[in-house]
């Protein structure tokens, strides 16, 4: 028995190292696949978290009796449906709403007096509008010149979707497969927490969002605005904005009107904006999807979502809360392995307890000192 005990034992050595140099060689040929790909990377790290919220949807379609290549092709018109849901009202405003929104910017005025304590204070608004005006009218043209690129971006978006779902539990095996066995329940931990941050991005802010559509448009309708659909796409935009939301587009309305002398409209909007359009869509939508989302904090969530924006563009929305959320899980359970159950504040209370110990010596004529008993 001892004899055949170490004829395997280098073979298992031999394949574990082939596994690592195997590994290596895929991440080699990922990055080197990356750099020639760069100009659809955006494209594809969408698809690839697109896919991994939709995993749980495949499996259960497949559970209810479809075959693997219907699932996953369900499950990609899916996928569709919510990019499309999600792109759509975007490219309406940009495309069909851009000049409505530049006449009332536009129609703004050009210097607004605000008097306190006797003193009057001019603010310029004219270079601000100017800029605004400019930046809307360059995105509107970049739009235009850009929609062929879009849309061979937007099919290669379901092409690697379909892939992806269709062939997830053999790009999984193979993700895991160079990990040893005992580190497995560390990526089955970030795993989580990434599906789990995937799940608010995707399905919560987008629920909530569709919630912010259909509840501001009848509110902007009955408080008399010419582009009500406009406004109610612009909220509905910016529910994925985190902490700041539709509100701040409220909030500039109400100024508007108070600029222009119309306090009771300032007020009305104010009122009915803020309930109605910034605080109902999460009281009614977040509560009943909020079990399966990662509980990520605000402050965390814009972090990643502002610094994600400014350095890697649109895909920054997703790509950044998501490492945000995955670096906070790292430390967690780096802390756990470290301090298994021991809390932040009974470890510095014990030290500071230790801290007065060692800087106290026993007195004689104490009592319950050692020496006193001797």
């Amino acid at each position: 028995m001892s004899t055949n005990t170490k004829s395997n034992g280098p073979p298992r050595s031999g394949s574990r190292r082939r596994r690592y140099v195997l590994a290596g060689v895929v991440a080699l040929l990922g990055i080197v696949t990356g750099a020639i790909l760069l100009e659809v990377l955006g494209t594809i790290l969408f698809a690839l978290t697109v896919a991994y919220v939709l995993l749980p949807l495949q499996g259960w379609l497949v559970r209810r009796g479809l075959t693997e290549w219907v699932a996953a092709a369900a499950a990609t018109v899916i996928g569709f449906v919510g990019a499309v849901a999600v792109f759509s009202p975007i490219a309406v405003t940009l495309y069909f709403r851009v000049d409505e929104i530049t006449s009332i910017i536009e129609g703004l005025p050009e210097a607004v007096p605000i008097t306190a304590f006797n003193i009057t204070y001019t603010i310029e608004a004219s270079e601000v509008q100017a800029f605004v005006v400019d930046y809307l009218s360059s995105i509107a043209a970049t739009f235009a010149l850009s929609l062929p690129v879009l849309a061979i971006k937007f099919a290669l978006f379901l092409t690697l979707l379909f892939a992806l779902l269709l062939e997830a539990d053999s790009a999984g095996r193979a993700a895991i497969a160079p990990i040893p066995r005992e580190y497995r329940d560390v990526v089955y931990a970030l795993a989580t927490r990434a599906r789990e941050t995937l799940y608010a991005i995707y399905v919560l802010q987008l629920a909530t969002s569709v919630a912010t559509l259909l509840i501001a448009y009848p509110v902007f309708w009955l408080l008399d605005y010419e582009m009500s659909l406009t406004l109610a796409i612009i909220a509905a935009i910016l529910q994925f904005v985190p902490i700041v939301g539709p509100s701040v587009l409220v909030g500039l309305i109400a100024v508007y009107h108070v600029t222009a002398g119309e306090i009771a409209a300032a007020v009305l909007i104010a009122v009915f904006g803020l309930v109605l359009i910034g605080w109902l869509p999460d009281i009614a939508v977040r509560p009943r999807l909020a079990r399966r989302s990662a509980g990520l904090p605000g402050s965390l969530y814009f972090i990643g979502f502002t610094g994600g924006l400014f350095t890697l563009g649109p895909i920054g929305i997703v790509v950044g809360p998501l490492i945000v959320a995955v670096f906070v899980e790292a430390v967690d359970l780096l802390s756990e392995e470290v301090n298994s159950e021991i809390t932040f504040s009974e470890l510095a209370a014990a030290e500071s307890d230790a801290g007065g110990d060692s800087g106290t010596e026993p007195r004689p004529d104490e009592p319950d000192s050692p020496i006193a008993d001797d």
